[in-house]
């Protein structure tokens, strides 16, 4: 008998005791706030503008292939971008261009050279819409003092300018008219969920001419527009692919030359890779470029671009 009122006390005691049990084991967790959840992986585009804030060096490689259809000699050009970003603030990122040329032409019409872009100055103002949106705005301008330009320009650099343009895909135009001061504005909008990445983007560039012959268009309106879409397979890898559209919106002198100049339409994909070093996001990809029509097709251009972003 007494050994059951003894346990009968026992449990007494223990239900007693368990809700205050409860309570402290509970209350740790709940006292506690919920951390949020990483942000979703950016797929970094290949020639658009990326649309996070982040201070950034990148360095970038563009090896274009090309034939003459008239000899079947083969050229190459090679161009080798500098971009760099600072995150001033959340939603306001300056940024700066520079690019170095060099091109081996498929015929001996002109010399093999080397040249400089004008470079580009600009600022980008990133804003989020909702959990998943991001929106970007970019205004920006050249600096028309890139070599082969004037009224006697380098044959070899000049013609490397031009050579520059179909390797980046026409969507770099205004650094390579050398002759115009540019300015630039685009809108840019991207969906950027766990998975997956979807950007697009427009840009309008209004040139005037500042220097060189009076023989040249004293203005020039340019488009281009791309879409971007880009998979993570894993947080090291990702594969990202994107359609570009360049068109002139005057009758300028390259359209006046050939009439499928009018516009260009390429094709752009290739995996990227995700590691840190020394603390630093590296984030190095090679994408491979064709062009959908002519000029760029006609030409045969094989583009392999070589993009190392290192993320401060």
């Amino acid at each position: 008998m007494r050994g059951e009122r003894v346990t009968a006390r026992r449990r007494s005691t223990f239900r007693a005791a368990l809700p205050i049990l409860l309570i402290c084991v509970c209350a740790p967790a709940s006292a506690q706030p919920a951390s949020p959840p990483p942000p979703a992986p950016y797929s970094l585009p290949w020639l658009l503008r990326p649309v996070v804030p982040t201070t950034v060096v990148r360095l970038d490689e563009t090896l274009a292939f090309l034939e003459d259809p008239a000899s079947g000699s083969g050229g190459a050009t090679y161009v080798t971008s500098l971009i760099a970003t600072w995150r001033a603030s959340p939603r306001w990122v300056p940024i700066f261009r520079q690019t170095f040329i060099h091109n081996d032409p498929p015929t001996s019409a002109n010399p093999s050279a080397s040249a400089l872009s004008n470079p580009l100055v600009g600022i980008n103002h990133l804003r989020p819409m909702g959990p998943d949106w991001r929106f970007g705005g970019f205004f920006a301008s050249t600096i028309p003092i890139g070599s082969g330009g004037g009224d006697d320009p380098d044959p070899g650099r000049s013609a490397a300018q031009s050579a520059a343009i179909p390797a980046r895909s026409s969507m770099d135009n205004a650094l390579f008219a050398v002759n115009y001061w540019t300015v630039i504005g685009g809108l840019g909008v991207a969906r950027i969920t766990r998975g997956l990445t979807l950007q697009g983007e427009v840009t309008v560039l209004q040139l005037f001419r500042v220097r060189g012959p009076d023989t040249q268009d004293e203005t020039r309106t340019n488009l281009t527009a791309g879409l971007h879409a880009g998979h993570f397979f894993s947080p090291r890898v990702s594969l990202g692919g994107e359609v570009r559209l360049q068109r002139w919106l005057t009758n300028a002198a390259p359209v006046r030359n050939d009439p499928s100049a009018r516009e260009q339409l390429t094709f752009g994909v290739g995996p990227r890779f995700h590691f840190k070093v020394g603390g630093h996001w590296v984030r190095p990809g090679i994408s491979y470029t064709r062009a959908f029509d002519d000029p760029m097709k006609r030409q045969g251009y094989d583009v392999v671009q070589v993009d190392v972003p290192v993320v401060f």
